[in-house]
C-alpha cells in the first residue's frame, strides 16, 4: 500500500481525499491528513453563515477517517524531510510518505499597524476566529474592519449581526 500524506485539513485537502477514495478502486492508497485546526474540514466559503445561526457542525464537510484514511486534527506539521520522505509534526509524530500534498490554504494578511496584536484584534479565517470575534463583541458598541474586499465586507456584516456599529477602512477609493 502506498502512503499519501496531506498537510492541510481544509476544503482542498478534504476534496482531494474524497476524490482519491472514489477513484482508488484497487485500494492502493493509505492517506494521512494533518491539520493544525482543532476540527475536521469545514466550508470556509459559508463561514459568514455562522453569524446567521449556522453551527460548526452545519459547516462541516464530514469526517474522512476510515479504513484507509487517518485524520489528525490539532496537529501541526513542522518539518518535511524530502530525502527520508517523512513529515514530522509538533507532537514528534513521524509520518512516512510516498507522495506528499501541501494543501495548507492561505494566511490572512495583517497590516503592520501598531496595536494589531492587541486583545480585540482578530482575523476572519477560522471558526475559532469567529468565536473570538463574538466574545470580543460582547459589551462593545463599535467595530472596525481593515479591508473592504469580500471578506472584509463579510466581517463588517458579522459585526452588524452581533449588534455593533461597523466601520470599514479601505485603501482603495471604492
Amino acid at each position: 500500500m502506498e502512503e499519501l500524506v496531506v498537510i492541510g485539513n481544509g476544503m482542498v485537502g478534504h476534496r482531494l481525499v474524497e476524490a482519491l477514495r472514489d477513484r482508488d478502486t484497487d485500494r492502493r492508497w493509505h492517506v494521512t491528513v494533518v491539520g493544525e485546526e482543532p476540527r475536521t474540514a469545514y466550508d470556509r466559503v459559508a463561514l459568514s453563515s455562522y453569524f446567521d445561526g449556522a453551527s460548526a457542525q452545519d459547516l462541516s464537510l464530514g469526517d474522512l477517517s476510515g479504513p484507509a484514511v487517518d485524520v489528525h486534527v490539532s496537529e501541526r506539521a513542522t518539518a518535511v524531510d524530502r530525502v527520508r520522505r517523512t513529515v514530522t509534526t509538533a507532537s514528534g509524530r513521524e509520518l512516512p510518505y510516498d507522495r506528499l500534498v501541501l494543501a495548507t490554504g492561505s494566511t490572512p494578511f495583517v497590516p503592520p499597524i501598531p496595536g494589531h496584536d492587541l486583545p480585540g484584534c482578530h482575523v476572519y479565517r477560522t471558526i475559532e476566529d469567529l468565536e473570538a470575534i463574538t466574545a470580543s463583541a460582547r459589551g462593545a458598541r463599535t467595530g472596525v474592519v481593515v479591508g473592504g474586499g469580500l471578506l472584509g465586507l463579510e466581517a463588517a456584516n458579522a459585526l452588524r449581526l452581533l449588534g455593533l456599529e461597523a466601520h470599514v477602512v479601505e485603501l482603495a477609493p471604492t
